[in-house]
């Protein structure tokens, strides 16, 4: 049996996260319980920008574009860096900075 790691929703991930429509928060829990199952998501890109061996998940359904950025490569849990609805085609800076502030929180620990 696969151990599954627990989940960790820093900041406000979890509401957002909440916020999103029905289909794309379906859609982000089953990617989410693959990473927590030590497999990786059906997509997803690196995100060194924000630090190393940080992913993001990209969901898309007809409302939009959807990501979740988190890092999994901790023993004690996967923690969700930060969750938004993608509104254009590069990373908004603001979004990169937000996570990044969140994962040094996670390694000064």
């Amino acid at each position: 049996m696969t151990r599954v790691k627990p989940v960790a929703f820093l900041g406000d991930s979890l509401a957002r996260l909440r916020e999103f429509p029905q289909q794309a928060r379906r859609a982000a829990g089953y990617q989410l319980d693959r990473v927590l199952r030590g497999l990786d998501p059906d997509d997803w890109k690196p995100m060194q920008a924000i630090g190393a061996s940080v992913r993001e998940i990209r969901v898309k359904d007809r409302s939009g574009a959807f990501r979740v950025i988190y890092l999994a490569t901790l023993a004690e849990a996967v923690y969700v860096l930060h969750v938004f609805r993608k509104s254009s085609q590069r990373t908004p800076k603001a979004e990169i900075e937000l996570a990044a502030a969140r994962l040094r929180n996670v390694t000064r620990r």
